[in-house]
């Protein structure tokens, strides 16, 4: 344990949790080898690293949510598929084009529950980001997508989308074989899919890109994950031409889940560990796992209609909110 902590990424406001255990762990190692009873001391300094993380933890400011949910060591959608679905089988190809390895779908069993997957993988060592290209999703993969879930809906396969995406690719070959056209046409048909549709937000879910897989009749957030419209470099370019200033973007968009299910956009926050997801991966793995099975069993009682009919219903609400102004009720969008 004590080389990998020493070793693990660590962000500019975590170093002071780090640099407390990093004392925990040489003092554990220093009474092995000595044989001395330093427990007492052990114990005082956990107490002021658990509570350093709930004070940093849970004051994060937007950006430092955007540089967590960016986490290299976050679990990743390959991640989530090995450990809590079993039997996955995946499929490739859109029939159109090619393979998109940015995007991995097929079907498995979720606590029993036979289920479609699709997902964004954005790779973790540098060959890995390279093939999945950084989890920007091109028109294939996205058609790949739409393909696996309208043949979920065929079968009434209910259906489970991990989003992990900084946004769609925006590469010359993507725009020329129609990635604005893929991602519009997933929009479109995902809202007439029969078969019951959860999407979870693990890490950041960018624009149109995250959109293309997450029209759902459930939409969660994994704690300290993002989902936006744009993504705070992106915002910063065109605001101010200077992606430096991601930063003030990422706190002018208020990123984060609770302002997200605020206004509707999503539909649940799943807690992660104390510290993030990095921090106990198997525990988040049972939280993910309870909290998409427990929406699909609330998903399934309904009848295929009033799924559809909710869904839309659902989107067509975003943004759409009602105050009063002068003893008069007015409709404004945000």
């Amino acid at each position: 344990m004590g080389s990998d902590l020493l070793n693990s990424f660590t962000l500019e406001f975590e170093k002071p949790v780090r640099d407390l255990e990093i004392q925990i762990e040489e003092l554990k190692q220093a009474s092995s080898r000595q044989k001395i009873d330093i427990s007492s001391e052990v114990i005082g300094l956990q107490k002021k690293v658990d509570s350093l993380v709930a004070e940093i933890y849970g004051n994060l400011t937007p950006w430092e949510r955007v540089q967590l949910s960016r986490h290299p060591n976050r679990p990743h959608t390959s991640d989530y598929i090995n450990n809590i679905i079993t039997d996955f089988h995946e499929l490739a190809g859109d029939r159109f084009f090619a393979n998109d390895p940015a995007l991995i779908a097929g079907f498995g069993y979720l606590d029993g529950q036979k289920v479609a997957v699709v997902g964004i993988e954005k790779g973790r060592k540098t060959k890995e980001k390279v093939l999945h290209n950084f989890g920007m999703a091109r028109p294939e993969g996205y058609r790949k997508a739409l393909r696996v879930m309208q043949m979920a809906g065929r079968f009434g396969i209910p259906i489970v989308s991990f989003v992990d995406t900084p946004g769609a690719y925006p590469g010359i070959g993507a725009e020329e074989r129609g990635q604005a056209s893929a991602i519009a046409e997933n929009l479109a048909a995902l809202f007439d899919v029969p078969s019951p549709i959860v999407s979870i937000v693990i890490g950041e879910g960018g624009s149109g890109g995250a959109l293309g897989i997450a029209i759902a009749d459930s939409i969660l957030m994994m704690e300290y994950s993002v989902y936006s419209v744009i993504s705070p470099e992106s915002c910063a370019s065109i605001l101010w031409a200077d992606p430096k200033k991601a930063e003030t973007a990422a706190n002018s968009l208020q990123l984060g889940p609770n302002k997200a299910l605020e206004l509707g956009v999503v539909d649940g926050i799943v807690a992660e560990p104390a510290g993030g997801a990095h921090k106990n991966i198997e525990k988040t793995y049972q939280q993910v796992k309870q909290n998409l099975s427990k929406e699909i069993k609330k998903l399934v009682l309904d009848s295929e209609e009033n799924r559809i009919e909710k869904r839309f219903n659902k989107f067509r609400g975003m943004g759409n909110k009602t105050i009063f102004s002068q003893g008069n009720i007015e409709e404004i969008f945000i």
